[in-house]
């Protein structure tokens, strides 16, 4: 029987706790010291780098893990981990749940493709030449893992979350040591990549003149608080509860449907556990449907969701997915992969920068800078870090390029799905791996210049 006092009462709450105090120091450092206002980085990354830190001088002065202490009840690496696995599920969910609106004309059903394809052609070429470079360390380095550079996409591409999903494979099934401190290291480091390229080239832009950069004081929300026959934000029940609610049955159908398919498929269980943030976005979309279906009968009369609050809802999970994904790094255990992975993220900012620097110029001609800016926030490090570089030049939203990020999800979760079974595959057979890949990204290529490289005769 446990009591109250017990360190395994508190403990899950006391690594929250330090998240979330970790946050408001990063915000208080933020707001007072101006190089890091200038530096754009987002204040989740620098409240986990301040954990880090105290991680490594606790280690330095007791010799052990901060977060497996008595006081985070003795496992908090794991739940640090833990938080990063579903926060990431639990943001997708609250985007979906969003409801859409504006109507769909052709020009825009192709730019939101287009960056569909953007976005997973930069997955793929992120893992072409990150696999490649371990390719080359596997020869030069003994006993290095070779398919450690196929982490590049899932840190940069697509965030901590997927990065520790795969790093956890690549540990546990095919013996990486570290591998889920690499992953989550190339994903810090796709954050500072962010700050780095974003801030030099908003600095470009402002020099020459082509932008002014939209001061903190000017910006406004450009959601509603409360649309068009929507339910009261309060009465028997808080309209905020009824979001989480919506996000959390979400999720459970999520495990549920994860859990089915893992007793028809049990040889990829790890696999399809790993897609619990695709799966989740698969629940809440049936969700939202089934919700959608019910208004039209007349069973509902309401509007349930709120796109504000459910903003507010994701901002949060992806917060702290991001902390707690860089306070869970454990620097001991990468002090012989220094070097590549710092290779791998000066590579990884140089390729993201140009390829979309080049698509945005090249096929978002009305609106390059922005679109470039929101892509390549998002393609080193999360959603909410391309909507804080876009921010910078397009405060109230007034381009497309916030709505092709949103919009873009489905043609980029449909084309990008055989990249996870390729990860999966890579250490298994590199070579093949690494031709597939190659061949993918030069198909997809095509696909995304191809009014331009097949052009009808007038």
């Amino acid at each position: 029987m446990e009591n109250f006092w017990d360190y395994s009462v508190w403990g899950t709450l006391n690594v929250v706790a330090s998240l979330l105090a970790a946050l408001l120091g990063a915000n208080m450092l933020k707001k007072t010291i101006k190089p890091l206002q200038a530096s754009l980085i987002p204040t989740s990354v620098l409240g986990g780098i301040l954990l880090l830190i105290i991680a490594w001088i606790y280690r330095l002065v007791t010799g052990r893990l901060l977060y497996d202490a008595a006081l985070f009840g003795g496992d908090g690496t794991q739940t640090l981990e833990m938080l990063t696995y579903h926060c990431l599920a639990l943001g997708f969910i609250a985007s979906t749940l969003k409801s859409g609106s504006g109507k769909m004309t052709k020009q825009r059903s192709t730019e939101i493709l287009n960056t569909g394809i953007t976005t997973v052609s930069t997955y793929l070429l992120q893992a072409v030449v990150g696999f490649g470079i371990t390719l080359i360390a596997a020869r030069v380095v003994k006993g290095f893992f070779s398919a450690a550079g196929v982490l590049l996409p899932f840190g940069y591409g697509q965030g901590p979350g997927q990065a520790l999903n795969y790093g956890n494979l690549y540990e546990t099934d095919y013996g990486f040591a570290g591998g889920k401190s690499f992953g989550l290291t190339i994903a810090a480091m796709g954050f500072l990549s962010a700050s780095i390229g974003g801030v030099l080239h908003l600095m470009f832009l402002k020099r020459k003149g082509k932008i002014r950069v939209t001061a903190d004081t000017e910006r406004r929300i450009t959601e509603p608080v409360e649309g068009n026959n929507e339910i009261p934000m309060q009465e028997s029940i808080d309209k905020m509860t009824i979001q989480i609610a919506l996000i959390v049955v979400a999720y459970m159908l999520t495990y549920g449907l994860m859990s089915l398919l893992g007793k028809f498929l049990p040889g990829m269980r790890a696999l399809i556990f790993g897609f619990n943030f695709l799966i989740g976005v698969l629940s809440a979309t049936l969700i939202k449907a089934i919700m959608n279906a019910m208004k039209k009968s007349g069973l509902v009369q309401k509007e349930y969701t709120n796109n504000f609050l459910l903003t507010r809802a994701s901002n949060f999970f992806f917060d702290i997915m991001v902390v707690a994904a860089i306070a869970a790094i454990r620097l001991s255990v990468l002090e012989n992969y220094w070097g590549i992975m710092l290779i791998l993220g000066v590579v990884g900012l140089i390729i993201t920068y140009v390829y979309n620097l080049w698509v945005a110029r090249t096929l978002f001609k009305d609106y390059p800078e922005e679109q470039f800016l929101m892509m390549y926030g998002m393609l080193t490090g999360t959603a909410s870090t391309g909507t804080i570089l876009l921010r910078e030049i397009d405060g109230e939203f007034k381009t497309p390029a916030a709505d092709n990020m949103v919009y873009q999800n489905f043609p980029a979760i449909v084309l990008g799905f055989p990249i996870m079974f390729l990860a999966k595959m890579a250490p298994e057979k590199p070579t093949l791996t690494f031709i597939i890949l190659t061949a993918l990204f030069l198909i997809l290529a095509v696909a995304l210049f191809r009014s331009r490289l097949f052009k009808k005769k007038k």
